[in-house]
């Protein structure tokens, strides 16, 4: 029987992206980043609420986004509302974010139809 983590390695090398959500709560561990073979870390939106107006949240944040910086982990940022969020995220080197400020959630065929419409490309004519 193979192992959680030898499973895990066998979808990395596969090019399948690993993610820790909602880093910070629940179940989620420093201890984690070094056993398991992950690409991403999701800032849970707990944190990134009121990251204009808390100095907590701002601080936890800004610990996350450099603690996977400097592991080479890419960071998503869960819930962005505000232009205000977003603004903070990107200096703070958070480059990946979901949220209400660019849509709802929305199914999978929703997101097929919405994403074949907007990169329609003409057809080319060859004479």
């Amino acid at each position: 029987m193979r192992s959680k983590r030898n499973w895990l390695n066998e979808l990395k090398a596969m090019g399948i992206s690993i993610s820790i959500d909602d880093f910070g709560t629940g179940y989620s561990s420093l201890s984690y980043l070094k056993k398991l073979p992950i690409n991403n870390l999701k800032i849970d939106r707990s944190f990134v609420k009121d990251i204009t107006s808390n100095s907590e949240n701002r601080a936890i944040v800004k610990t996350i986004i450099s603690m996977a910086n400097n592991l080479n982990l890419e960071v998503i940022a869960e819930g962005v509302e505000t232009e205000e969020e977003l603004k903070f995220l990107k200096s703070n080197g958070c480059m990946v974010v979901q949220g209400y400020l660019f849509s709802p959630p929305i199914s999978g065929e929703e997101f097929e139809r919405t994403f074949l419409e907007q990169h329609k490309e003409p057809a080319k004519t060859y004479l």
